[in-house]
């Protein structure tokens, strides 16, 4: 019976830093641009240039 008691208390535990940690990244503003993902795969990507130094 006390490892039941054990298990529930922890994954309470366990439950509320989850919480915590989606509470935080919503305040931070992580899940603010939900536009700009979607469209993303549409534009191209810039090739770097590589410049050759010749001596």
């Amino acid at each position: 019976m006390s490892v039941i008691l054990i298990l529930i208390i922890t994954s309470i535990v366990v439950a509320i830093v989850f919480l915590g940690a989606f509470y935080w990244a919503v305040k931070s503003g992580q899940y603010d641009d939900t536009y700009s993902p979607s469209v993303r795969m549409l534009f191209e990507d810039k090739k770097k240039e590589k410049k050759h130094e010749t001596k």
